[in-house]
C-alpha cells in the first residue's frame, strides 16, 4: 500500500564529518611535533588544527563534491569571435584553492619551520579534493626557481607567497596575490625535457624573449604566470611566461584543449601552443634544468604528500566503516581477518607520514647534509611512497564492501586520483633512474641515507639486516640500471623502518618490521604475521573514537 514503509535503515556508519583531521592523526600530528621547533609547536598545531577542522567540515567536503562533479570548460572565444582562451571552473574550485591559499600552503619558503607546517596543511588538505593541489604546489614549488634572479624573485615571491587569492586575470603589480602554472613537456619527448623543440628568440631588452611551439600538458592555465622550458640560442632554458602583460593586455597563450582524465578532474590539464608568446628568462640560457630543478624536487615532495594524504582518508574511511558496521555477529573491525587487513593498511599509510613530514623537515633545516639526503630520499620517496597509494586506496574502498565502489560514498574519487602522483613529475622509471645518479655522482648522498638510518641501529635486529642487506646491494654495480627499482625500494622500505623504529608506538614498528623488512608478508593487504598487536595499529588510525 502507498505509504507502506519496506524496512528501516540500520547498519550504516555515520558520515564521516565534521573533525579535526589533523588532531585525530596521531601519526600526523607527532610527526609534526618532532620536526618542529618547541618555541613553535603550539603555533603551528593550533594552525593546522584550524586547517584540520576546515578539512573536515561538512561545507568544505560539499565543495570538494561541486568542485569533483563540474569539471572545468574550455572556452576558446568570446560571443563576437575574439580569442580569450579562458578556463571555467566551478565556483567551488575557487573556494578550494582560496582556503588553500589562505591557510599558508604557498607560503613555506617566507616562515619559520615552513616546510614541516605546509607539509602537513598539504597533506591535510590533499584529502579534500585534489583538484586544486596542482596550482598550490606549483606555486610553492616556483620559488626557488626564481630565486636564481634576484630582479624576478623580488617581483613575484610575494606574490607567490600571499595568503590572498584573487581568481581574475589580471597584470600581476595590480594583484594581491599570484598563483603560477608550468609547462615542461612536449609531444615528442615527454619526461625527457632536453628533446624539447619549442623555440626561444631574444629580443632587443636583455632577458625578453619571443617563444614559438607547444606544450602537451601544462594544468591550471587560468594561473597568472608559468615556468617553461624552450630552447635558447644557448641551449635549454627556463622561461617565465606571464598570462597578463603589464599593460593589461593577454599574452599569446593559445588552449588547444581540455584533457580528458581518468582523475584529478577538477583541475584542467591543457595542451597550449606558443606564437610570439613573450616571455623572461629565468636563470641563464642553457642552464634550464638546472633552474628548476629545486622545483622540480619540490613538486616530486609534494607528489609524496598528496599520495600520503590520499592513503590517510582512505585508511581513515575503512577503520571509520568497520568501526561501525557489524556483521556475521559483531563490529567488522573487532573481526581477525578485517583487522589484519585494516593494520596492514594503516602501516603503510603511517610510514608514508613518516617519511614524507621527515624530508619536508629536512628543507627546514637546510644544511648541507640533509640537502644531500633529499637528493637522494625525495627521488626514492616519490618512487615508492607514490606506487604504494593505488593498491593501498583499492583495498581499504574493499573494505566498504559495495558501498565502496559507488561515487557518493567517495571512495571511487580517490581510487581515480591514486594513480597520478606516480606519473607526474616523473614516473617511477625516471626517480630510480634519479637515484642512480644521485649515488653515481654525489656520494654525499649516500653518507646522509647511512647516517639518518644509523640513529636506529640496535633497535630492531630486522632493520639492521635489512640495512646489512642493502649495504651488499649497494656494492654490486653490474646491472644496476635493470634493477633499480628493487634497489629503491629497498631504501624507501629502510629509510620508512628506520623511522617507524625510532618514533612509531612499538606495535607499529614491530609490525613493519616483521612485514616489509622481515619477509614475514604475503603478496595482498590482510596477511601479516601471526602474534603481532594489531589491535593497536588499527586504533590508533582510527578518525575518531
Amino acid at each position: 500500500m502507498a505509504g507502506t514503509s519496506t524496512h528501516s535503515v540500520t547498519n550504516q556508519p555515520p558520515p564521516l564529518v565534521g573533525h579535526d583531521l589533523f588532531t585525530t592523526d596521531r601519526a600526523l600530528s607527532e610527526a609534526v611535533e618532532r620536526h618542529t621547533d618547541p618555541d613553535l609547536v603550539d603555533e603551528v598545531r593550533d594552525e593546522l588544527s584550524g586547517l584540520g577542522r576546515t578539512s573536515g567540515s561538512a561545507q568544505v567536503q560539499e565543495w570538494a563534491v561541486l568542485a569533483n562533479e563540474n569539471p572545468p570548460r574550455l572556452r576558446t572565444h568570446d560571443r563576437y569571435g575574439h580569442r580569450v582562451d579562458e578556463v571555467e571552473f566551478h565556483p567551488a574550485w575557487h573556494r578550494l584553492l582560496g582556503k588553500g591559499v589562505s591557510a599558508g600552503l604557498t607560503t613555506a619558503w617566507v616562515r619559520p619551520a615552513g616546510h614541516v607546517r605546509r607539509a602537513a596543511g598539504f597533506l591535510i588538505w590533499s584529502q579534500v579534493e585534489s583538484g586544486n593541489g596542482c596550482p598550490l604546489s606549483m606555486t610553492h614549488a616556483a620559488v626557488p626557481a626564481l630565486r636564481t634572479d634576484p630582479g624576478l624573485a623580488a617581483e613575484w615571491e610575494p606574490l607567490l607567497t600571499s595568503t590572498i587569492y584573487e581568481r581574475e586575470l589580471r597584470p600581476a603589480h595590480l594583484k594581491a596575490g599570484a598563483v603560477f602554472g608550468m609547462g615542461m613537456t612536449e609531444k615528442q619527448g615527454g619526461s625527457d625535457v632536453r628533446a624539447n623543440t619549442t623555440a626561444a628568440t631574444p629580443l632587443a631588452e636583455d632577458g625578453t624573449y619571443t617563444l614559438t611551439g607547444h606544450k602537451w600538458f601544462c594544468s591550471a592555465p587560468m594561473s597568472d604566470g608559468f615556468l617553461v622550458l624552450a630552447q635558447a640560442p644557448g641551449g635549454l632554458t627556463c622561461f617565465l611566461v606571464p598570462r597578463v602583460l603589464e599593460d593589461g593586455t593577454r599574452n599569446v597563450f593559445l588552449i588547444q584543449r581540455l584533457k580528458d582524465k581518468l582523475g584529478n578532474r577538477s583541475n584542467a590539464s591543457s595542451e597550449v601552443e606558443f606564437d610570439g608568446t613573450w616571455a623572461r628568462r629565468v636563470g641563464e640560457e642553457g642552464r634550464g634544468v638546472r633552474t628548476i630543478i629545486e622545483m622540480v624536487a619540490a613538486t616530486r615532495l609534494d607528489c609524496v604528500l598528496g599520495s600520503a594524504g590520499l592513503m590517510r582518508q582512505a585508511v581513515a574511511q575503512a577503520v571509520h566503516h568497520c568501526a561501525h558496521r557489524e556483521a556475521f555477529g559483531g563490529k567488522l573491525i573487532d573481526k581477525p581477518l578485517m583487522r589484519n587487513v585494516l593494520a596492514d593498511l594503516a602501516l603503510e599509510s603511517e610510514a608514508a607520514t613518516a617519511l614524507a613530514i621527515r624530508l619536508a623537515a629536512a628543507y627546514d633545516d637546510g644544511s648541507e647534509r640533509e640537502r644531500a639526503l633529499l637528493r637522494l630520499a625525495v627521488p626514492a620517496a616519490k618512487y615508492w611512497v607514490t606506487k604504494r597509494c593505488t593498491p593501498v586506496v583499492v583495498e581499504a574502498a574493499e573494505c566498504l564492501g559495495g558501498n565502496g565502489y559507488v561515487e557518493e560514498w567517495g571512495m571511487p574519487r580517490l581510487v581515480r586520483e591514486s594513480p597520478l602522483n606516480s606519473i607526474w613529475e616523473g614516473a617511477g622509471n625516471v626517480q630510480a633512474l634519479d637515484v642512480l645518479r644521485a649515488l653515481q655522482r654525489e656520494p654525499g648522498a649516500l653518507d646522509a641515507y647511512l647516517v639518518e638510518v644509523g640513529r636506529a641501529r640496535g633497535a630492531d635486529h630486522r632493520l639492521d639486516a635489512a640495512v646489512k642487506d642493502l649495504l651488499v646491494e649497494l656494492g654490486e654495480l653490474e646491472g644496476v640500471e635493470g634493477r633499480a627499482r628493487r634497489l629503491v625500494e629497498r631504501l624507501a622500505l629502510v629509510l620508512q623502518g628506520s623511522l617507524l623504529v625510532r618514533f612509531a608506538p612499538p606495535e607499529v614498528a614491530d609490525a613493519f618490521c616483521a612485514s616489509r623488512l622481515g619477509g614475514d608478508w604475503g603478496a595482498a593487504f590482510g596477511t601479516l604475521p601471526y602474534g603481532l598487536n594489531l589491535a593497536a595499529v588499527v586504533e590508533r588510525a582510527r578518525p575518531v573514537s
